[in-house]
């Protein structure tokens, strides 16, 4: 039930980038992949964010040591099937033994190794299955893998996730591609959403790590399904520099392009979002804040009167002016609010439109895609976030996710 998400085109292989998929056997059907390895050349720069729950992953814990630790990460092991969350010490285990495996096998460091999981919370990871098959995993590694590796991250995912871009910087051409899982449990502090981005342009560690927390703001941070943030979530940027073209934040083209990935992979898991039916974009304008400005975003965006109004086409627009009253923003003055359904007005000036229409608003809630605007005219902060509806199939999906 994907809105408007196709099938991943064309994607660019990124030189010092190798990536391989199999079925290890964490997921039943043997025709599913559910683990993935990513090499990543010596000498690359490697940027990475994860999720804010406090009761994080055992993957998550090993990564940001090991970031830490060795930052010339060179190897990105992904399982899906197990998320290895809520597992202890045991957890921990296993998450090390993996990387050990994947050391021993390529000959470098365990600490260059950095581990991923999703899938379910509180199960033990069936690590000797996934020990078993690195070494054809690492046989197999090759360039042109990207979709592959995107299969084999899925899990609730109706369809693989990934983009691919190139910019030309001074003459020479520098590729962007990336791979992204997502579609339950999504809400920003990084969204249940693994993602990896890869560039052959040549960054500095330092740059790299402020370009990822700027895209990853407007984009997996700007995102919500469910209101559920993850145990799991992580973001990986890496950059080979293997185009010989170095970059930085100045680079205009190549941080519109890098914005472009980033914001494709995030609105991809919001149109393959659980039993999703529609594609909703949320905008605020002119908050006292931009932290005013998302508050009131998400007060609409996590709904359940809204998102279900959604899905049935209501234009039942009094639950989003509901949820514009209850967003915690003191200085909030509801006589300088207008807000817009589509090009439809509904509210202006904090009373309804004279010009409305019940037929206007039906028109536009019948859309896949559907705009939400509010403007506050209260200053200049200002804020945008895409979510889904909640319809029968993501009840059924969740309530059904374990069988």
């Amino acid at each position: 039930m994907a809105v408007g998400l196709k099938a991943p085109g064309n994607l660019h292989p990124i030189e010092g980038i190798r990536l391989a998929a199999t079925h290890s056997g964490i997921k039943q059907d043997s025709r599913l992949k559910d683990l993935a390895l990513v090499e990543i050349e010596d000498g690359s720069s490697v940027a990475a964010v994860f999720t804010r729950n406090r009761f994080c992953a055992a993957p998550v814990t090993v990564a940001r040591q090991h970031l830490a630790q060795l930052p010339g990460s060179r190897y990105l092991l992904i399982n899906s099937g197990n998320a290895n969350a809520g597992t202890g010490v045991d957890g921990m285990d296993a998450a090390l033994k993996s990387c050990m495996a994947v050391a021993e096998k390529a000959e470098v460091n365990p600490e260059a190794i950095l581990p991923f999981s999703t899938g379910v919370i509180a199960a033990p990871l069936p690590v000797a299955k996934i020990i078993a098959a690195i070494p054809s995993l690492y046989a197999s590694l090759r360039a042109d893998n990207w979709l592959q590796a995107a299969e084999a991250i899925m899990t609730t995912d109706t369809l693989p996730k990934a983009c691919s871009e190139q910019v030309v910087i001074d003459g020479r051409p520098v590729s962007i591609t990336g791979i992204s899982k997502g579609s339950g449990m999504i809400k920003p502090d990084m969204a249940t959403m693994l993602s990896y981005v890869a560039t052959d342009a040549m960054i500095e560690p330092e740059e790299l790590r402020l370009l990822l927390a700027q895209a990853v703001a407007n984009s997996f941070n700007s995102i919500t399904v469910d209101g559920d943030t993850s145990t799991n979530d992580s973001c990986v940027l890496v950059a080979t520099g293997t185009s010989s073209v170095r970059v930085s934040n100045s680079n205009t083209e190549f941080v519109v392009a890098l914005t472009q990935i980033f914001e494709q992979l995030a609105q991809a898991i919001i149109r393959d979002a659980e039993g999703a039916t529609k594609f909703v974009e949320i905008e605020v304008e002119q908050a006292p804040s931009v932290a005013d400005a998302r508050e009131v975003a998400y007060s609409i965006a996590h709904s359940p009167l809204v998102k279900t109004a959604l899905f049935a086409s209501d234009p039942n627009w009094g639950r989003i002016l509901a949820a514009i009253g209850r967003a915690p923003v003191d200085s909030l003055d509801i006589d300088l609010v207008d807000l817009y359904l589509g090009d439809t007005c509904l509210l202006r000036q904090g009373l309804p439109d004279p010009e409305y229409t019940e037929t206007k608003g039906q028109a536009a809630m019948t859309a896949e895609e559907i705009s939400i605007r509010v403007n506050l005219n209260q200053g200049g902060g200002a804020a945008r976030v895409w979510t889904s509806d909640l319809s029968y199939d993501y009840v059924k999906i969740n309530a059904e996710y374990r069988s």
